[in-house]
């Protein structure tokens, strides 16, 4: 790029970095917190999973009218009611006095925060340039990642003097101030932005992917359905939540208990898998971005993705012949960095096939990712009663992640979905 052209819309790139990172710090809390939850409302593991899965439900069912309203009506003010509903919720998490209040908490909690990425991802649309377009998904959810890492120990570490209680009305607090100063800092464009100047307007609008002026009409849900590009892209986005959203849910819980260790112990050992999650998008995004700029359109989507998933598939394997906590979770660690590389590919692919309608198209993979979501919340609980055993649940998890490797072989980032026979 040439320095005669300004930087101001890395701006952007910060705030939905910094939102990604509030999305995150709400949404892990409760792992950190859940013996203390289960111990003050006489909870099971069990029930635990369902209030887990109560989130990710929630979450997963309203992508698409969140990802839908924001194409229509525009992300400010959409995105400013999203992170609204969803900081009240994290604040009434913590009034919660009993499973049931605890359920409904967490599943309004998920629908409050459901819109976020997709509405994040058809603002990219307007802001971002194409050949960005992967750094950018890389630096965005290496938000998300970092946020749930450095939550686990600090609100372990809160929750030993606060009380967990008083950790979701902090956050939700911090939540309401953020959504303000979004309202009033963004645009839907950077051509209605008065901090953007003339000649990076001019830039982003050359360089961004064009809007079809021909046909402005929505595409509809069915349309979008009928889609081979995105039945392919919601199957492996399931193998790639299966297993991340263990990590934001399950791993605390199950190396405390496993190997023994203390609260804020745990919640160091937790940090590793998601620091190196945060890698894995940076090191996608770079690769998405490098291979764009060779021309390779398809390959920037494909390799880095496959690449990823494999690593999936052998970090889980092979951590369940480890000992001790330690290595156990540094091959974890290997399988979400490859994970995380899945994310900027992903969601660059939703973009490139949908368009003015990126936001829609994106919320569908996302809904079907968090269904995934939905059924590791439940499984991991439900598998060990049933058999006793981890295992069951990571076999599954890897066996998701070949299915996704398949899946990429077919995608094509070329082909929009509104050309798709």
């Amino acid at each position: 790029m040439s320095k005669s052209i300004p930087s101001k819309r890395y701006g952007f790139f910060a705030g939905s970095f910094l939102i990604t990172l509030l999305l995150y710090i709400d949404r892990v809390c409760i792992s950190s917190a859940k013996d203390s939850i289960g111990t003050d409302l006489n909870l099971t593991d069990i029930q635990m999973g369902w209030v887990l899965s109560a989130f990710a439900l929630g979450y997963a069912l309203f992508q698409v009218p969140g990802g839908a309203f924001g194409d229509k009506y525009g992300v400010r003010k959409v995105m400013t009611i999203i992170m609204t509903l969803w900081s009240i919720f994290t604040a009434l998490t913590g009034f919660a006095w009993n499973y049931i209040s605890m359920l409904s908490f967490r599943f309004i909690f998920g629908v409050g925060e459901a819109g976020a990425f997709p509405n994040i991802s058809r603002a990219a649309f307007s802001w971002v340039p194409l050949k960005e377009r992967g750094i950018f998904q890389g630096i965005n959810f290496s938000g998300s990642r970092l946020g749930a890492a450095f939550a686990l120990p600090l609100v372990a570490y809160l929750i030993e003097i606060w009380g967990w209680r008083s950790i979701f009305y902090f956050f939700g607090a911090i939540g309401v101030v953020c959504s303000v100063l979004f309202y009033g800092l963004f645009r839907n464009k950077p051509e209605d932005h008065k901090g953007i100047s003339d000649a990076e307007k001019e830039f982003i609008i050359e360089n961004r992917q064009k809007e079809d002026k021909t046909e402005k009409k929505e595409l509809p849900i069915n349309r979008i359905l009928k889609s081979k590009n995105v039945i392919l892209a919601m199957i492996q986005y399931i193998g790639s939540n299966f297993i991340f959203f263990f990590m934001l849910t399950w791993l605390f819980p199950y190396i405390k208990s496993k190997y023994n260790l203390n609260l804020v112990t745990t919640g160091f050992y937790s940090m590793l898998p998601l620091l190196a999650g945060a890698v894995g998008n940076w090191v996608s995004g770079y690769t998405v971005d490098a291979i764009y700029k060779k021309g390779k359109w398809k390959q920037s989507r494909r390799i880095p993705a496959i690449v990823g998933f494999s690593l999936v598939v052998v970090g889980i394997i092979v951590s369940l012949y480890m000992e001790t906590a330690l290595s156990a979770v540094l091959w974890l660690s290997v399988a979400i960095f490859g994970a995380d590389m899945t994310l900027s590919p992903s969601w660059s692919f939703c973009m490139d096939i949908g368009k003015e309608n990126s936001g829609k198209v994106s919320g569908m993979m996302n809904m079907a990712g968090n269904l995934g979501s939905f059924s590791t919340a439940l499984a991991f609980p439900y598998l060990m009663a049933w058999t006793g055993s981890n295992e069951p649940f990571f076999f599954i998890a890897a066996g998701l992640g070949v299915i996704a490797i398949v899946c990429w072989l077919f995608m094509d980032s070329a082909k929009e979905i509104k050309y798709e026979r």
